[in-house]
């Protein structure tokens, strides 16, 4: 199956077709989360928060030191965001995070977890041997950078501040923002350097 295969979408639309004609779902409630998804909870969200703390250090500073205030004053707030902790990556530290219980996972700032962090393989083995499961996953990190594991839970959540790329001193926060995917801000992935 490609990611041109109308099938799924197909068999969505016939289900959703399906379940509205029975009566047991309201198209405007399934619209109304479908926006919000895409919209108003996601990785667009956190890379909005990312491109703030690159461009305004008073912003930045309050992120890494009360990141659920600084997060809600953009208006980023919501169940799985009520505790939030940053974590900044330097050439000295890499961040990544796991949920090794669930998946626990920052939904206001990251959307919905991508089905690898949820994974029993990757809640294992990230904690035991994460360098390698970084490269296997496409990051690899400089044996001098020491890598710590944060362990999400129900009680705090993390969002990892990605360091910014080079040659993007001219960029707006949305093109920056932009440079920012969710692998990055779980720490599995560097933001992306400018085309």
């Amino acid at each position: 199956m490609t990611d041109d295969d109308p099938g799924p979408a197909l068999r969505t639309a016939a289900l959703e077709e399906l379940l509205v004609e029975r009566g047991l779902v309201d198209p405007a409630v399934v619209d109304g989360f479908v926006r919000t998804y895409e919209r108003d909870v996601g990785p667009l969200n956190g890379a909005t928060v990312v491109a703030r703390a690159w461009t305004d250090p008073q912003f930045r500073e309050w992120l890494l030191r009360d990141g659920t205030a600084a997060i809600a004053s953009l208006g980023f707030t919501g169940p799985q965001g009520e505790h939030m902790v940053v974590l900044e990556q330097t050439e000295q530290v890499h961040h990544v995070v796991v949920c090794t219980l669930c998946s626990c996972y920052p939904w206001p700032v990251l959307g919905l977890p991508p089905s690898w962090y949820k994974d029993p393989a990757y809640r294992a083995r990230v904690v035991r041997e994460p360098r390698t499961v970084l490269a296997e996953m496409g990051l690899d990190v400089p044996p001098q950078r020491r890598i710590e594991v944060w362990d999400s839970s129900a009680e705090v959540r993390y969002l990892v501040l990605p360091r910014r790329p080079a040659r993007t001193d001219g960029l707006t926060a949305e093109q920056l923002a932009g440079l920012v995917g969710r692998d990055a801000m779980v720490g599995v992935a560097e933001a992306v350097e400018p085309s």
